[in-house]
């Protein structure tokens, strides 16, 4: 109950590519040894793209389904963000899927107004912490990351949650920011960090470096890697966070707030 194990899924997207997207993902997770957790990068199926009019699918889609169906197969938590349509809109959600069958899902907050994703998608009003064994996890979409009150612990009495996640398509040309600011967030949160992000050219030409991390609930880099693909696992140890938030114990200072949405 004390670890974690979590398997990070760096690659390149086949653009606006669903059937060779899955393929490639299913083929890397089938080659996983064992592992607890598989976080795959934003719209992991399809790459950035602004057609989901063309690309979104319901919940009940094939999509959703093929996640349910490795996830059951492999016995994993499998974890990415993909277009969705619901009620006639567009979300870009991600879904933590269980080995069971059941699942949770996440709508991408903050949504990309520089490439116009708020002309695409429809924002999410509420977030998601889900739980496995003993851990608590902030589960969370790319831009979200430049957005520190979206992710601050909510402290009454003790902190809400162990680890956050952000899943992305963030681009080499902005990868300063995305590895400031996942350390910031482990640090002014005192929890670990996990940010999953993409290799490759996308659609429009632009870059992905991937740079995807693992930081400790004291800004540490524990894990990075640029430019190639690979899958990673680590381990992660609750004594590690206990200790730290034990020690220095500045989460009980935090300000008290409300988001209202």
């Amino acid at each position: 109950m004390s670890t974690l194990t979590c398997t990070l899924i760096q690659t390149a997207l086949e653009w606006e590519n669903k059937a060779a997207n899955m393929r490639m993902l299913e083929a890397k997770i089938r080659g996983l040894d064992k592992t607890e957790v598989v976080i795959l990068p934003e719209m992991f199926s399809t790459g950035f793209s602004m057609q989901p009019g063309r690309f979104a699918e319901p919940m009940d889609g094939p999509t959703v389904e093929w996640m349910r169906n490795l996830s059951a197969e492999r016995k994993i938590i499998l974890t990415g963000s993909l277009m969705i349509e619901e009620e006639g809109k567009f979300y870009n959600r991600l879904v933590w899927m269980l080995p069971n069958g059941q699942m949770g899902f996440y709508d991408k907050r903050h949504l990309f107004a520089y490439a116009n994703e708020h002309n695409h998608y429809t924002r999410g009003e509420k977030r998601l912490v889900a739980s496995v064994k003993g851990w608590k996890i902030n589960l969370q979409v790319c831009y979200d990351l430049r957005f520190p009150v979206w992710a601050r612990q909510q402290t009454d009495g003790e902190p809400e949650y162990d680890l956050l996640v952000y899943v992305a398509n963030w681009p080499e040309r902005r990868s300063h920011a995305w590895k400031t600011l996942l350390k910031a967030r482990a640090i002014e949160n005192q929890c670990f960090v996990i940010g999953v992000n993409r290799v490759g050219d996308d659609g429009n030409g632009i870059y992905h470096s991937g740079d995807s991390m693992i930081i400790n609930p004291i800004g540490e880099v524990q894990f990075e890697q640029a430019h190639n693909e690979f899958e990673h696992t680590v381990t992660l140890q609750k004594d590690e966070l206990n200790e730290v938030r034990l020690k220095m114990p500045f989460w009980k200072d935090a300000d008290p707030f409300m988001i209202l949405q």
